[in-house]
């Protein structure tokens, strides 16, 4: 499957994540809801994403969860086979445990650029209940295991952002 497009709206996504995290650290105090300075400030305009969040979530509260939610993605989008669970569900627990709502907006959101995003977790916090904590928690640890000797072999990584052998020379 090629789905080196979908890696590089992933990774323009965790740009814009970091992008609004610093804006947000500059534009507010650590108590300030990051909704209300979504709302209030233009300079939030293309970050939409920030509506998603809990009406509760402080720009500490978010700085703190952006950094547990997303720390998978740079070594999942690099990784030769895609975790597509593993990116999800950390985002889904981390930010948007008890926002069921929030969640499938966020989705909605992404879905334009990468249609797959989101698919196999449970869409609403009520109906998960322990199996996306759970789920969420083998992601990590699946990730965080060892790769095999086969997944390190030059050989292996095919593709964005490794050429294919035959184009080097």
């Amino acid at each position: 499957m090629d789905d080196r497009f979908d890696r590089r709206e992933l990774l323009l996504h965790l740009g814009d994540m970091l992008e609004a995290l610093s804006c947000l650290s500059r534009a507010g105090t650590p108590e300030t809801p990051v909704v209300q300075l979504a709302a209030e400030l233009h300079l939030f305009r293309d970050f939409g994403f920030l509506r998603t969040l809990a009406p509760k979530m402080t720009v500490a509260d978010f700085s703190t969860r952006v950094a547990s939610a997303f720390f998978l993605w740079p070594k999942e989008l690099l990784d030769t086979e895609l975790n597509r669970k593993a990116l999800a569900s950390t985002v889904q627990h981390e930010l948007f445990d008890g926002n069921p709502d929030g969640w499938n907006a966020y989705v909605g959101h992404l879905r334009k650029k990468v249609a797959w995003f989101g698919d196999g977790l449970a869409g609403k916090a009520d109906d998960a209940g322990d199996e996306r904590s759970h789920s969420a928690a083998e992601a990590v640890t699946s990730v965080a295991a060892a790769p095999s000797d086969a997944q390190n072999a030059p050989q292996a990584r095919r593709g964005w952002p490794w050429p294919d052998p035959k184009t080097t020379r």
